[in-house]
This record gives C-alpha cells, structure tokens and sequence, in this order.
C-alpha cells in the first residue's frame, strides 16, 4: 500500500470516527488532550528550572505548607532549611508543586530588580485580590503600581498628614485613662489593634470614632474574617463594601463640593485619598469604584499592620525595662512634642526601637511570586542541585514558584550575626553594628519587612510617622509598659518609676491578645 492510500485511508477513518462521536466523547477527547497538553508543559518547565534539594513532602496534598502553618515560628524553619540545603532550596507545596525559596543576598538583589515585571503575585491570588478588592494597588503591575498612589505619599504629603497622627496619639492616651478610670483606677483590658482612626482620618479623612469608644462595623469585620469559613468571608467582605462605599461616596461629594467652591491648599482634604482626587485634575475625577479599591487598600495595608506593629513595640518594651527606661529618658530629655523633621532626626533611640521591632516582627513574614517569563537567578555563594552538581545560578521557567520569607531574612544569623534573634535597638546607632553581609541587602534600612524593588511599600514613610507618634505618645505622655502578662501601667502625673505595688499611684492596662 503507497503513501497516498495510507494518507486517503486515514482520513476516512478521522472522518469516520467524527460523523460517529457523541458529544460526550469530543468533550472527553478535548479534555485529555488539554491534560496531555498541560502535563508536557510542566514536564518541560521542570525539566529546565534547577531542581533543587530541600526537605522530604508531608503530605500528598498539601506537601509542607500545613507543617509551616502550624509552626511556632515559620522564619526559623526557613533559616534552618538554608543552613542544611544551601541559600536557595525547593519547598513542596499543594497538589504536588513546589516553589524555590530564596534566602541570599544577592538573589534578593535579582529578584527585586525584577519584580512585578518578571515575578508577580500568583494567578489565584490576582483573582482573590480583584474579587475581593478591585483593581487597586495591589491589582495593578508594571509602571502602573507607582503611578496608582505614588502622588499622596510623598514626603510633602505625609508632612501635611502630620498633626493627624499626633491628634489620635493623644485620642488615645485619653482613651487609655478613661478606660482606667471607669475600672476603679488601677487596670483596664484594651484592644490595642482595634483602633483605626490614624488610617480613617489620614487616609480618606473619615473619624471612625473608635477612640471615642464608638462601634465600629469595620473592626468587627477585620476581627471576624481569620476565624470565619469561605462564605461567612463573602459576607464580611460585602458589608465592608457597603460600609466604605458610603465614605467614599461621601468623600467624593466633598472633593465636588471643595472643587466648585474654588477651596485653596492650607484648607482641603490633605488626606491620602484627598489628594489623590485632587492630583487626578478637575477633568479627571477618579469613579467611586476607583475611590472604593483605593479606600479597601488603606484599611488592609495600613490599618491591620500597623497596628501589629505598635502591639510589638509595646511588648518589646514590656519585655526589656531596661530599653524602656533609656527610651523614656530620651523623650522625656526631649521636653515638647517634635515637629515632623525633629520626630525624624532627633529622636535616635526612638527610631532605633522601631526599626529594631520591625525586624524582629515584620507584619508580612512571607510572600509568593511566580515567574512570569524564565530567568537565571544567580546566587552569592553555590548550592547542590538534587543531582548533586554544585551551580552558581538557578535557572527558572514560566510559572515557577518563587518564596522569599522576610522573618526568615531579618532575622538570620547568617547575615544578622549571632545576636539577631536579640531584640537590641542599640545595633542601629553603633558603628558598624549592622553587619557588612546585611548591608547586601537593599532594602529600606537593610530590611525586608517593606519589601524592596519597584514593587516596594509605597505607605513605609506613613508606617513609619504613625509608629513614631503613637510611641512617643504612649510612652512621654503617661504609661509604662510592664511584662506581666502584657501591661501597660501609669504613675502619678508627677514622676515615674517601676511599678512595686506597694501603694504608690499606678494604673494600668491591659495591652491585648496579641502575644
């Protein structure tokens, strides 16, 4: 039999084979071949990224992320794996993946440079963030990210912010001493995290009043989502929908309102959403579903981190009396309340006990990206692949995962040195305190906990002002922070001293369920 009948006999049978298919088989071929399709890409994908060695899968399902959720302290479990199988090392996750976790310098280096061009967030978390919180910040990639909301965090507009973030210090001091006083004077319980007034009035100009001890459904949202299931979430999510779309409304009415009254600067709405509306420029007014994104972006970003963070600067001072006291004499020695330049340079001890919490608490302990496109990652130092050949660089391919742990990074001691898991505000101010392998990596402060690249914390200088106020705040202005069982305690108007409990005039407070 030719070429030519073999070719005319088997069309007939394709032909064949179609005229009598059902619809249920075409759906069935059409299936298989997409699996056969997609299962040759990830052979080949794996194929050409380095396969790295790392530790053994726990689970069929879930590989080793139910054992990291459940660690105490997932940063040392990453700082452990890096000493055993190299600086860079795989990770198995869900469904059989796994992604290459990256704890070196100059791979960081790489990687950041890179970012939200070459490694963006995950398919499925792009779908969560649009569903749940449009296309805002955290939507957009590429040049988009830093024109979105670069203008109203400027250091001229966060300057502007300024006597917002002492206003509500002082809100809360009074809040504190009420509550005590209302509980016979010597100790009160206080959600320290349930406060977002700073991120109300500093980020769309809206007093939520939870410092004047008014309900607050978006509180009551935040504090419910961790422990509700998937639909109780839709539901949260849609009253905080509901919620802020009134303040944004409300908002935008106002900025209308501003425009044709022809207000002047010095008058305005110098909040971040504020001047966002006005940098928009008065034929382009942002739409209320721009404003809504923008608003659901503030509350998650600056409201629950933020706050995490003031809750670990206050344990640490309950932990360590001795950096309490020198921060209290430094504030105190200080005598008014700083302008915004003088809470920024003269102030060191200050800034040394924040950025030391920040490293030791970093808000976001982790985050995942995946290639968008392949790459070569090189690295500081070599690694064994799983064959056992030593490689300088990893090769990666489209839709790698990539993991980088930032509790993992800042607090190593590979790069920290042996006292990194030490909370010492003083290794900011000494010379030559931060290590020469710290001082690799690039970000804010040698820090990862705002991250770094072009994909970096836009609102780090808001984090930064708010923390500083709330701490010299809290700590010049009347409270003392005491290590039994996370307490805050007052002396007299007069003085101040450890807390004896032998009569003198303390109170205290209870500083949340944080620990």
């Amino acid at each position: 039999m030719n070429v030519p009948t073999v070719c005319v006999r088997a069309y007939d049978i394709f032909q064949e084979a179609i005229r009598s298919a059902t619809l249920v088989n075409v759906a069935a071929g059409i299936a298989i071949l997409w699996a056969l399709r997609m299962s040759f890409c990830v052979a080949w994908n794996t194929l050409k990224t380095t396969r790295l060695r790392g530790p053994p899968r726990t689970s069929l399902i879930f590989g080793y992320s139910m054992d990291l959720l459940r660690a105490k302290d997932a940063g040392s479990v990453y700082e452990e794996w890096a000493r055993e199988y190299g600086v860079a090392y795989e990770v198995p996750t869900t469904l059989g993946g796994n992604k290459i976790m990256l704890c070196d310098p100059k791979a960081l280096a790489h990687f950041y440079s890179k970012e939200t061009w070459t490694y963006t967030p995950t398919d499925f978390n792009l779908f969560f963030i649009r569903q749940n919180f449009g296309h805002g910040i955290f939507y957009v990639q590429g040049e988009d990210h830093k024109r979105s909301l670069s203008p109203a965090f400027s250091q001229a507009a966060i300057r502007e912010l300024y006597p917002v973030f002492y206003n509500c210090a002082y809100k809360a001091k009074a809040a504190w001493e009420s509550l005590i006083d209302a509980n016979d004077g010597h100790s009160a319980v206080i959600e320290v995290q349930n406060w977002l007034d700073t991120i109300g009035l500093g980020g769309f100009s809206h007093d939520f009043g939870s410092l004047d001890g008014k309900p607050t459904r978006v509180v009551k949202i935040f504090d419910t989502f961790a422990m509700s299931g998937p639909q109780s979430r839709g539901e949260l999510f849609s009253d905080m929908n509901e919620t802020l779309a009134d303040v944004s409304r409300k908002l935008l009415e106002r900025s209308k309102e501003e425009k044709e009254a022809g207000i002047v600067d010095g008058k305005d709405d110098k909040s971040i959403i504020g001047v966002l509306t006005k940098d928009a420029g008065a034929d382009v007014q942002p739409s209320n579903e721009e404003i809504l994104a923008q608003m659901k972006l503030l509350m998650i970003a600056g409201y629950e981190t933020t706050s995490v963070g003031m809750t670990w600067v206050l344990i640490e001072l309950a932990r360590n009396p001795d950096i309490q006291s020198k921060l209290r004499a430094e504030l105190l020695a200080f005598g008014s309340d700083p302008t915004y330049d003088q809470l920024n340079n003269n102030l060191p001890y200050l800034d040394a006990v924040i950025h030391e919490t920040l490293r030791l608490h970093p808000p976001l302990p982790e985050f995942l990206r995946q290639a968008g496109e392949d790459d070569v990652i090189p690295l500081s130092e070599p690694v064994r692949t799983k064959s056992g050949r030593v490689v300088n660089s990893i090769s990666v391919t489209r839709g790698t995962l990539i993991g980088i742990s930032v509790a993992c990074i800042n607090r190593s001691t590979d790069i920290w040195g042996a006292d990194a898991k030490v909370f010492r505000p003083e290794r900011w101010l000494e010379e030559g305190g931060i290590p020469k392998k710290d001082t690799e990596v690039q970000g804010y402060r040698h820090l990862l906990t705002f991250v770094d690249g072009p994909r970096a914390c836009l609102g780090k200088g808001f984090a930064m002002i708010e923390l500083k106020a709330d701490g010299h705040g809290g700590i010049s202005q009347g409270f003392y922070v005491q290590d039994e069982g996370w307490t805050l305690i007052r002396r007299s108007r007069w003085g101040w001293d450890y807390f004896r409990g032998l009569g003198w005039s303390e109170k205290m407070v209870q500083s949340c369920h944080c620990v």
